[in-house]
């Protein structure tokens, strides 16, 4: 096979994103260390420093964890800390991993490493058990819409590969799982330091009569997970080509678009039908979901960014109020007073968010009544925003389901929401930024009264007459 041909055939492996999760020193960093080093997927040099960091390490083991752990904080504290990406590829896959924190205070980190995988590993100390870092864990992964999850008893050397420690864990979290959507739900008794069922079966469990980890995951089918039903082509920028002939450029957020489809435009609702589909290694047939385009059409429309072209006869809803599922990561608390910016697909809108309906304790799964979100708190929300969007629940359309929340004053990211649809927007239990008021009318501003005043130093006052 010739270096053409190689590339060729492994640009068409499926790609499978990972994130791994658990408590603290659970052993994340080394299980992706070992997966590293045991598809062969890292440099010498890199193996060498790690050898020559490892050499008061465990009689002598190699620290495999080293090969993730970054950051010198995280080094020094033994944790991870940021969201850590690695690559590497069997002969069946590619993969992405993403490491992400076990801490509660970087609740915001795990949620955004994991927010893109299909599989969910969840790493149990096999000494401590099911933590309660463990069930939040595994209900953020949930509520982020992953279906799939690998839980990897971990540290099984420890308890001398006991089989009955792996069966009364795997009950445990059986009983506790029962809560969540998880649709594919896989144990391993594995080590890896040592590396058992981590790419390869062990002799040391005899008893595990399932695959290794690696081999269940290059075995997974994952092209069912992308929607090709609901088309949903989120116009990213108007392209003018040599001939003034305009074409939309953007990303498939799913479904398949094809020459001579009628689509329809929304918010504008016109119909026309798609002309050509342009990529840069010429014009296609047809395109799916993931597949960057661009799309002419055969009647002139306004279209801008933040349009979206959809079948007629399939149509995501559009409404400006909707409920949602929003992670806090901001140091700054929700504040239901002011309005912020909301980017979904390529739309950009302001939009006030009400109150928490509730908020959700991640380590118990129970709800309480909250004024406000704070740093890695989930609750539930009622967002009323300046134009409408068309969106679908998360849990049918992952990219038109999400958004982020965006401070206007400081351009940072505060919060990343989930839409869900219970209710028709008429029923909602609040909608956020209405004023009751029949004599006073609030403008919304990008400024509040607190920063203005702050600004000129001048304290504002309403007179009645």
């Amino acid at each position: 096979m010739n270096i053409g041909e190689y590339l060729k055939k492994d640009s068409a492996k499926p790609l499978l994103r990972l994130s791994t999760a658990g408590s603290v020193d659970d052993g994340k960093s080394t299980l992706i260390g070992r997966l590293l080093h045991d598809t062969q997927s890292i440099l010498e040099d890199q193996l060498a420093a790690v050898r020559k960091s490892s050499k008061n390490f465990q009689g002598g083991e190699v620290d495999y964890s080293l090969l993730t752990d970054g950051l010198k904080a995280e080094r020094e504290q033994g944790i991870t800390i940021d969201v850590a990406y690695r690559y590497f590829s069997t002969p069946m896959k590619k993969y992405i991993l993403a490491d992400t924190p076990g801490h509660e205070q970087y609740t915001r980190n795990m949620a955004t490493g994991a927010s893109t995988a299909h599989v969910a590993v969840i790493l149990v100390d096999a000494r401590k058990g099911i933590l309660t870092q463990t069930k939040r864990h595994s209900f953020i992964a949930s509520l982020l819409g992953i279906k799939r999850f690998c839980i990897a008893v971990n540290k099984m050397d420890l308890v001398g590969y006991d089989p009955q420690v792996f069966e009364r864990l795997m009950a445990e979290y059986r009983d506790f799982a029962s809560k969540l959507s998880i649709s594919d739900l896989q144990f391993f008794p594995i080590s890896a330091l040592k590396g058992d069922n981590v790419t390869s079966k062990s002799p040391n469990t005899p008893w595990f009569t399932g695959m290794s980890l690696l081999e269940y995951l290059d075995n997974l089918y994952i092209d069912a997970d992308r929607n090709l039903v609901d088309l949903r082509f989120p116009v990213q920028f108007v392209v003018r080509g040599p001939n003034e002939e305009r074409s939309y450029a953007g990303q498939i957020s799913s479904g398949v678009i094809r020459r001579h489809d009628i689509v329809k435009v929304l918010p504008s609702e016109k119909e026309t039908r798609v002309k050509s589909i342009v990529t840069y290694d010429g014009e296609l047939e047809e395109a799916f979901a993931g597949m960057s385009v661009g799309v002419t059409l055969e009647h002139e429309i306004d279209i801008s960014r933040g349009d979206m072209l959809v079948h007629p006869r399939n149509l995501p809803r559009t409404d400006k109020h909707f409920e949602a599922m929003l992670v806090w990561m901001n140091e700054n608390q929700l504040d239901p007073a002011r309005p912020y910016v909301i980017q979904q697909t390529s739309q950009t809108t302001k939009a006030i968010i009400s109150r928490p309906e509730y908020l959700v304790n991640v380590n118990t799964l129970s709800r309480s009544h909250a004024e406000t979100l704070r740093l890695n708190e989930i609750g539930r929300v009622t967002l009323a925003c300046h134009r409408a969007l068309a969106w679908d629940p998360y849990d049918k359309n992952h990219h038109t389901g999400s958004f982020i929340v965006v401070d206007p004053i400081s351009n940072h990211t505060v919060g990343a929401g989930m839409i869900i649809d219970r209710l028709p927007s008429k029923a909602l239990r609040t909608k956020a930024g209405e004023k009751t008021s029949t004599n006073v009318k609030s403008e919304e501003t990008l400024i509040t009264p607190d920063e203005r005043r702050e600004r000129f130093q001048q304290k504002g006052v309403t007179v009645w007459f």
